[in-house]
């Protein structure tokens, strides 16, 4: 992998990697010798299709566990945190989410990460059960050496269309990658 500045797991759940890879990654993102952009499915963590948990990535995910999701969708505001930090820069302090079906965890991996931003559960449209109350949507992880960042929206092609998403991700990547201050 030391050819890759950046890489980005877009919808691919950290499950069924084969042993080489999971190590490749692992030293890729310990030792930064590059950048990740993880979108969505890449907090699907847990025991999936006779797929044991990869503990590792648990961890580089705040230790959470996928518990469950908003399956029929829903719009959502997304509060930023931080707004000093090059990934928000330019993005709006709240945006609409307009499709989205949000996870929920078995905790917030906010002990453990440094949150960006957060889902207002109250902002369901339509309403649903499955919170968490404190709910992080946008995070890095300071424990590692390599730039990386985790963005829970991306399962709608309407995100193409909102130009905070937009920002964010263009400013992850350039961040994730060392273009970015």
């Amino acid at each position: 992998m030391k050819q890759y500045k950046l890489v980005i797991q877009l919808d691919y759940p950290p499950y069924a990697w084969k042993p080489e890879a999971v190590k490749a990654f692992e030293d890729y993102i310990d030792n930064g010798k590059g950048g990740w952009l993880g979108f969505h499915h890449a907090t699907l963590l847990g025991e999936f299709d006779g797929y044991p948990m990869w503990n590792w990535f648990s961890n580089f995910m705040g230790g959470i566990r996928f518990t469950n999701y908003i399956a029929d969708f829903a719009s959502a505001n997304v509060r930023v945190e931080d707004k000093s930090h090059p990934v928000m820069k330019g993005v709006s302090p709240s945006f609409k989410v307009d499709t989205e079906e949000w996870y929920t965890y078995n905790k917030s991996p906010r002990l453990n990460v440094h949150v960006l931003a957060n889902v207002d559960e109250s902002s369901y449209r339509p309403d649903s059960k499955f919170k968490m109350g404190d709910h992080p949507v946008v995070w890095i992880n300071t424990k590692v050496k390599a730039k990386n960042v985790y963005i829970f929206m991306g399962h709608s092609p309407d995100l193409l269309m909102n130009s905070d998403w937009k920002r964010m991700v263009s400013n992850a990547i350039l961040w994730t990658a060392g273009k970015g201050k």
